[in-house]
């Protein structure tokens, strides 16, 4: 079937994603379809007439998070492959629990990030397992049949020397356990200043944030990030650990007004994909000043060899460093009323 890509959408597919509607173009009129991973198809799935479209993008929070509330009557499941096969199996078996015995699921991804793993992975969950040609460097999966599975169950740690329970949903960082960068974070926080109002921004498994509301339990401490399943992971995280924390799935910090808080803490990713990046990093701090008050401070943990302090006076103010290892550098960025903040200094 040859289908028209709508002309808001089209620049935002590539050749997977154009192979997986082509694929799907003969199951979706009229159906009920959950798109998972990839918001940019709805709109060609609904110009080729889906019934209902919703989607799951971890990388989009107005999207939904991927529960039977998104899947109980879906009939056509199509999935930007991930290149995770732990969660392809939590999306396959999801897929399987909750939507009806007839529903057909379709993943599409590019030739680099695919292994004969993920066909196995889907014959945990599906009977049949049909596999595209390849085209453009990309090659599309198609599951009929769900089996009788369970949902993947969260995975859960005791971290003995931190007395804290991680708890962790898919594909989150690190699952359950704690990364040498976070723990370099929580060694230091016997030195945090003392605060009403605290953010772990980017919070993954909201290890920090049950960490802060320990350590100050009369303060207002607030989880966020854009995955669904670190906002999933981290009530859970507080749940195990009896502490009340506000958990938000947002894009950056944007449902907090400027000037608000007294502490962002902040473990920023430093890899898009294979290569090293700091512009997500970059940007999380500029959005970490936004919401301090003047005076605040933004704690950051940073692999040590990406010299960070500078952009870090830049963007926020005044840098001291707290603690040093081998691999991860820990700095304190006071917010300084003058908004040219790259007039701070750095100091050791």
């Amino acid at each position: 079937m040859t289908m028209t890509i709508p002309v808001e959408s089209s620049n935002a597919l590539d050749a997977a994603d154009r192979l997986l509607l082509d694929e799907a173009a003969v199951l979706i009129p009229g159906a009920a379809v959950v798109v998972i991973g990839s918001a940019a198809l709805a709109a060609g799935v609904r110009e080729l007439g889906a019934a209902v479209v919703r989607v799951s993008d971890d990388s989009d929070a107005s999207t939904e998070a991927l529960d039977a509330g998104l899947l109980s009557d879906a009939q056509l499941v199509l999935l930007r492959l991930p290149k995770s096969l732990g969660a392809l199996d939590r999306i396959a078996r999801a897929v399987a629990s909750f939507a009806g015995p007839e529903v057909v699921l379709v993943g599409a991804g590019r030739l680099k990030y695919m292994t004969r793993g993920m066909n196995e992975v889907l014959l945990r969950s599906f009977s049949t397992l049909d596999v595209s040609l390849a085209r453009q460097k990309s090659r599309a999966l198609t599951a009929r049949g769900p089996l009788a599975v369970s949902p993947v169950e969260p995975a859960r740690t005791h971290d003995s020397e931190l007395g804290l329970w991680v708890v962790s949903v898919g594909s989150v960082f690190a699952g359950a356990s704690v990364d040498i960068g976070t723990r370099a974070m929580l060694a230091a926080f016997d030195k945090l200043p003392a605060f009403e109002t605290a953010i772990d921004f980017g919070c993954g498994t909201g290890i920090l944030a049950a960490a802060l509301k320990r350590r100050s339990p009369q303060a207002r401490v607030i989880a966020s990030d854009l995955s669904a399943d670190a906002i999933e992971s981290a009530q859970a995280t507080a749940t195990a650990n009896g502490v009340d924390i506000e958990v938000v799935r947002e894009r950056g910090l944007g449902t907090h007004p400027d000037a608000s808080v007294d502490l962002v803490v902040l473990n920023p990713p430093f890899h898009d994909g294979g290569a090293v990046s700091v512009d997500s990093a970059r940007e999380m701090f500029a959005e970490a000043r936004r919401v301090l008050k003047p005076g605040g401070q933004l704690w950051t943990v940073w692999n040590s060899h990406l010299g960070y302090t500078g952009a870090l006076v830049r963007a926020v103010g005044p840098t001291t460093q707290v603690s040093r290892n081998a691999k991860f550098t820990v700095t304190a960025s006071t917010k300084s009323s003058d908004r040219l903040s790259h007039y701070g200094s750095a100091t050791n």
